[in-house]
């Protein structure tokens, strides 16, 4: 009985580091979609040991964007670090509270247990493209960043012309196409492609073919956060070397310069 006792002992949760959970909060939370994967497990730890509710809204960064320009309430963003320098600029968010959280690449997906294409050059990028059946990435026109990214990697390449009718636009779900068979590859960011089942990660695009701007992420609470308090305790959770882990773990690269 005494060691069933100890065995529930350990077990508790521990008492809030940031407040009484008398004054437990819910921070809303507005990010680039492409973060799901790690801020949905980030969210449900901090809720665990804080007390605090996080309730996460997710969109194409540049549809977030559109939403806090426009006035939504929110306490906390995720989003790339151009969006949020400007954001600073026009007092939607506090300048001071402005964080790197991680770096993202652009990697290319194929269905796991298809043959991967060489992507090794900017040259076998370009034959592997014109090679493939069908690719789909996430629609430039509706503010997908790895979209307007591969649209500019298109035109660097020449090859805009050639890769339209095979292309298959999509919303953050393009890995999702692969593995359904829709299409043969996709182009998006790594982690969204680690987060689907029935896709394999090829490989980054070359280095010359990266955008080492737009996909550094940065997160900032709301210049006029209503939960002022736990937003920034959420915010200082996402830089402690335990989120950072899990931010590797889901193919970033924590701390991006």
């Amino acid at each position: 009985m005494l060691r069933h006792l100890m065995a529930i002992t350990l077990i508790v949760v521990p008492v809030s580091t940031y407040g009484d959970v008398a004054d437990a909060a819910e921070i809303k939370v507005l990010s680039a979609v492409v973060m799901k994967s790690a801020l949905d497990s980030l969210a449900q730890a901090f809720e665990r040991s804080e007390g605090h509710k996080v309730t996460m809204a997710y969109a194409p960064a540049g549809a977030i964007r559109d939403r806090i320009q426009g006035g939504e309430a929110f306490d906390l963003t995720v989003l790339p670090r151009p969006i949020i320098s400007n954001l600073a600029t026009q007092a939607k968010v506090a300048p001071d509270s402005v964080a790197v959280l991680a770096r993202s690449a652009v990697s290319v997906c194929a269905r796991s247990g298809a043959s991967k294409p060489d992507i090794s050059t900017v040259e076998a990028v370009k034959q592997s493209l014109l090679a493939a059946k069908s690719i789909a990435y996430s629609d430039p026109a509706k503010g997908g960043a790895s979209g307007i990214h591969f649209a500019r990697v298109l035109d660097r390449l020449g090859i805009s012309e050639e890769i339209k009718p095979k292309t298959k636009l999509s919303g953050p779900d393009s890995a999702e196409y692969v593995a359904r068979g829709e299409a043969e590859l996709c182009v998006t960011q790594t982690m969204e492609i680690l987060r689907t089942p029935g896709v394999v990660v090829v490989g980054q695009l070359p280095a010359e073919l990266q955008n080492t701007t737009d996909f550094v992420f940065s997160a900032a609470t709301a210049a006029n956060a209503k939960e002022q308090a736990a937003a920034q305790a959420f915010l200082k959770y996402l830089q402690t070397p335990e989120a950072r882990q899990v931010l590797k773990q889901m193919g970033m690269e924590p701390g991006g310069a």
